[in-house]
Parts: C-alpha cells; structure tokens; sequence
C-alpha cells in the first residue's frame, strides 16, 4: 500500500522542444555586447527622472496592477484547497444530554397503567438524567493513483501561471506610462512649435498690411497672410484638449482622477544609444513574461492528463468513528465505556456512458492545444522583437533626414520673407515655404516620438519592465 500510494498515472511535465533563431532578425553586430537591454531595470532605460517617477507611482497605485495581485493571492489559496486532499479529514466533539422527566410518568410506565391511579400516588417529583461523551473521526481517501498529488500539481502550476501574469500586467504598464507620456511630450512640443509659428505669422500680416497700405502690396496679399496666421490660432486649442485629455489619461495609469501631469526633458533631449544589446532569442523562453505563463498553462494541462487518468482506477478510502460516552465524569477514562466504528471502502466505475474516456481525450486534446499556444507565443516574441528592432533603426534614419528638412525649411522661410520685403518675390513664395515649414516642424516631432517609442517597443519586447 505504501508503494502504491507513491505512484502517480499520467505524464510528467516536460518542456517542448523549441528550437530558436541565432541572433534576431535586424539586430546590429554590436549586440552581443554589453548587458541585455531586457534585463535592465526601467530606471536605467529611462533618463527622464519625471518619467521614472509616474512609472514608480503607476506601479504601487495602478489598479490593473492591484488586480493582478489579488489573483495571486487568489491562486495561493487554490493550491492550499487542492492540496489537502492529500490528507485525512479528522474532527473532533463533545456531548452533553440532560432529560427531566416525572416520576408519574416513569411508574406508569412500568405498571403498564393508563395513569389515572398512577397519578394519584404520584408525589409530584422527577427523574434526571444526565450524559456526555466525546467523539472524534476520521476520513482519508488514499491517493493510490496521484490523483490529489495532479490536482495539486495542476494548481501550482495555474499558481506560477498567475504570477507570471501579474509580470505581464508590470511590463505592460511600463509600456503603456511610457508611450502616454511620450505622446503627451509630443503634444507639448506641437503646441510650442505652433505658438511660435503663429508669432512668426502675426510679423509677417503686419508686415504685409503695412505694405498694402503704403500701395506696395495687394489685397490679396493680405488675405493670404490672414489665412496663414487663422489656420496657426485655430491648431492651438485643438491642442490644448488633446494635450488635456492625454494628461487624463495617464492619471488613470497612475491610479490618480485626472489631473495636470508633471513635464520633465523634452524627447529630443533624451539620449538613445545607436546600438542596444538584446542577447540570444533563446533567452526569451526565460525572460518574456508571456511565455513563462504558456508554459506552465501547458504544465496545468500535463497534470490534467493525470488526474484524468487516475479516475479510471479503483478509489480507496479508511474512515472511523471513535469515542466514550458515560453519566459519569470518572466514567471517561474507564475503557468499558469507549466505542468505536471503522470501515474501509473501495469504489470502482463499472458504467459512466464514456464519461471518463471522453474526460481523458479532452484533458489530451487540452494539452495539445497549449503545446501549439506555447510555439506560437515564442514565434509572436521573435517577430515582436525582429520589428522592434527594425522601428528602432529605421525611426533614427527618419528622423535624421527629417531635421536636414527642418533646417533647410527655416532657411527658405528666412530668405523668401527677405525677397518678399525686398519687392522681388510674390508672397505666395513666402505662404509655401511657411506652410512648409510648419508641417517640417511637427513631423520631426513625431519622428523624435517614434524613435523614442520604439525603445520602449524594444524593451517591452525583450521582456524588460519588471
């Protein structure tokens, strides 16, 4: 029975084979150097120590964050059910009984009497009687077959799944602060660059009206500056409410009710290394999040398979009752007065209508499908990262071409507004190299935030973040 006891039916859990890529798709030469950027904390990926603070707070205040935690919680608790099944059920109790009754009734009871003369003789008094005892029992259904052991094992593995869970909710949160403040950084420095534009524009409509008026200019050059100095006024209170409702928005990442956020450097100021280590592709199966939590989904799945297994097999259980029971105190310690009860029982399936059969193709069919879920989120981890890098290459060359357009925009705004005033040129030239100009500027904007937010994509990818 001992031996029996240690064995267990069904698979024990082992890793699929996976076989991964040597180096990344687009990662540069350099990257086998230097510390993998997933492994860094996020307060060496962020320069910006403003940002590190409200990633800091979103981290002990978000409440995806605090859900995540009561699920592990929830789970720890799960595998303290499922685990005491291992163990026999024992309790424990005590009684007391006290009964009054009157002596008419107990001597018509013994002469067999209706009661009338019984209750003439009868002196009015009564009988007590007392007794107590105590109980206990016990209950164990023995775990020939690994069946309560599976459970357990299933339950711990749902555990470390939850957990891994809850790195996830982390590493998303890290992203999501990020990139909410990035583009509110953006949002900033669109609504500067417009109020400087339109500073630049209201100049130029005095200039043109001054010379309208001194018979140098046309009309229509007037309106035309009119028209450019508008279109800059009406962008700044579109900006304003995106710039508000962003603010609102990452509030609530950070646990807060909407609010003003805090500014700290600007993205331009943020230094971006040319090349970011990101190790082997195999270390992914270690550090991505996501992953982890496949596998032991899967390892949950394995264990199933046991437990299914095991229900085909004959279920074996002791139970016993045992006690003293006296009217007497003394009278608990006199071994005539103990009584016990005891069975064993044995319990096996002869008919369920394939129930067990059609359980165990389904804990099968279960497994097979996380073993598929488990290769696919390692491909989706490749491919996320291979893009990541990509984007962060990509993005600097975009944005170092488009600063060269920024400055040769600002030099064709100088020199059209010279010949304008000069008489040698229409203002149309200048309305073009303007209009030029501003849309230069606010797409260099965006491409700093593309650049910084890939890094961001990177470091999410290679499963930095917690």
């Amino acid at each position: 029975m001992a031996a029996l006891s240690g064995c267990t039916v069904g698979p024990n859990y082992k890793r699929p084979a996976v076989v991964t890529p040597a180096t990344y798709r687009g990662a540069p030469p350099a990257t086998a150097d230097g510390k993998p950027l997933g492994t860094e904390k996020y307060t060496s990926v962020f320069t910006d120590p403003v940002l590190r603070g409200l990633i800091a707070e979103a981290l002990k205040n978000n409440y995806d964050v605090k859900i995540a935690a009561d699920k592990v919680l929830e789970e720890q608790a799960q595998v303290g059910v499922e685990r005491a099944g291992q163990f026999p059920t024992i309790t424990a109790g005590g009684t007391y009984d006290a009964i009054g009754l009157p002596s008419s009734l107990l001597s018509g009871l013994s002469n067999g009497n209706s009661g009338s003369n019984s209750n003439s003789n009868s002196n009015n008094t009564s009988t007590n009687y007392h007794a107590g005892g105590l109980t206990a029992s016990a209950a164990w259904n023995l775990d020939f077959w690994g069946l309560y052991r599976r459970q357990t094992e299933a339950a711990r593995a749902e555990l470390r799944a939850t957990e891994w869970a809850q790195q996830t909710t982390y590493s998303t949160l890290v992203d999501s602060v990020a990139t909410s403040y990035y583009q509110l950084r953006t949002l900033d420095a669109e609504l500067a660059i417009t109020e400087q534009t339109l500073e630049a524009r209201k100049q130029s409509l005095d200039l043109t009206r001054t010379l309208e008026q001194g018979g140098s200019a046309p009309l229509g050059d007037v309106r035309q500056a009119e028209q450019l100095y508008y279109t800059a006024q009406a962008k700044i209170p579109d900006l304003k409410r995106q710039i508000e409702q962003q603010e609102n928005n990452l509030s609530i990442l950070l646990g807060r009710d909407p609010g003003p956020i805090v500014r700290g450097q600007a993205i331009a100021d943020a230094p971006h290394p040319a090349d970011v280590p990101v190790g082997l592709p195999s270390e992914l199966l270690e550090r991505r999040p996501d992953i982890r939590r496949a596998e032991d989904l899967l390892a949950q799945a394995s264990a199933n398979i046991g437990v299914a297994r095991a229900q085909f097999f004959p279920q074996f259980s002791l139970s016993g009752t045992g006690g003293v029971s006296t009217d007497q105190l003394k009278g608990l310690v006199e071994s005539k007065n103990f009584y016990y009860y005891a069975v064993a029982t044995a319990t096996q399936t002869v008919f369920d209508g394939g129930k067990l059969r059609s359980n165990l193709r389904l804990s099968k069919a279960k497994d097979q499908e996380l073993i598929d879920t488990y290769q696919q989120t390692i491909q989706g981890a490749l491919r996320d990262v291979s893009n990541a890098l990509v984007a962060y290459s990509r993005t600097r060359e975009y944005r170092e071409q488009q600063e060269k357009l920024v400055a040769s925009a600002t030099d064709a705004v100088r020199l059209a507004r010279m010949l304008y005033q000069a008489g040698s040129t229409s203002y149309l030239e200048v309305l073009t190299n303007d209009a030029n100009l501003y849309t230069a500027q606010l797409t260099l904007e965006t491409a700093q935030q593309q650049e910084a937010l890939s890094l961001v994509q990177l470091y999410n990818a290679l499963g930095g973040g917690w």
